[in-house]
């Protein structure tokens, strides 16, 4: 098997002043522990990293750009989703 036939991951890091991971980038490797240590090496080579995931690129499931209107249109129907119309009452601080 040549490294041109390892599966694809992803790499998601979380930085030392993030609270979520984001999207590094991606790299080719026979399993995750090897995957885990090529993203230390290509994506935190200044320490700017705290986390790191990898994930198979085969275990992502998204959404498609060009179907963007049909797939997000149902939660734009459902006004009871938004607190719009509510009256909050006199004297409730936080709320």
């Amino acid at each position: 098997m040549t490294d041109t036939d390892w599966p694809l991951w992803e790499v998601f890091v979380r930085s030392r002043r993030g609270l979520s991971h984001t999207h590094a980038g991606s790299l080719h490797a026979p399993d995750a522990a090897f995957a885990l240590r090529n993203a230390r090496d290509l994506y935190t080579r200044r320490g700017e990293g705290v986390s790191l995931w990898v994930v198979p690129s085969s275990a992502i499931t998204a959404s498609s750009p060009d179907e963007k209107d049909p797939f997000f249109e149902p939660a734009a129907d459902k006004p009871y989703r938004h607190p719009t119309f509510y009256e909050i009452p006199e004297g409730v601080k936080h709320l």
